[in-house]
């Protein structure tokens, strides 16, 4: 683990790795070998600190597509609509997540 995700872990504490499961299990961009479950890690450290901005599902869905957009090809990433039911996941959590900031 290098030294920014073991920061981003401390600040955001469990999320962090909730969301990086999320990633995961969704695998939106088809990276999932079953033995590298850190591979969504450097996109969760771009998604979590913008999630403090969201309101809804539909923002977290613009966030992690414009992160996946941005850290991978705009085509392999795909349209925004194929990462409405990973964002409501991520939502979720991070509704549940003592991280949230009113």
């Amino acid at each position: 683990m290098n030294q920014e995700t073991a920061a981003l872990r401390e600040k955001y504490g469990a999320i962090f790795d909730i969301i990086a499961a999320i990633l995961f299990e969704a695998d939106p961009i088809g990276i999932n070998y079953q033995t590298n479950t850190d591979e969504y890690e450097p996109e969760v450290g771009t998604i979590l600190p913008r999630l403090d901005r969201v309101t809804s599902a539909a923002e977290v869905q613009q966030v992690v597509h414009e992160e996946f957009c941005r850290w991978f090809d705009a085509e392999q990433v795909g349209p925004r609509e194929n990462y409405g039911s990973v964002a409501e996941k991520i939502w979720q959590a991070w509704c549940a997540s003592s991280q949230r900031r009113a």
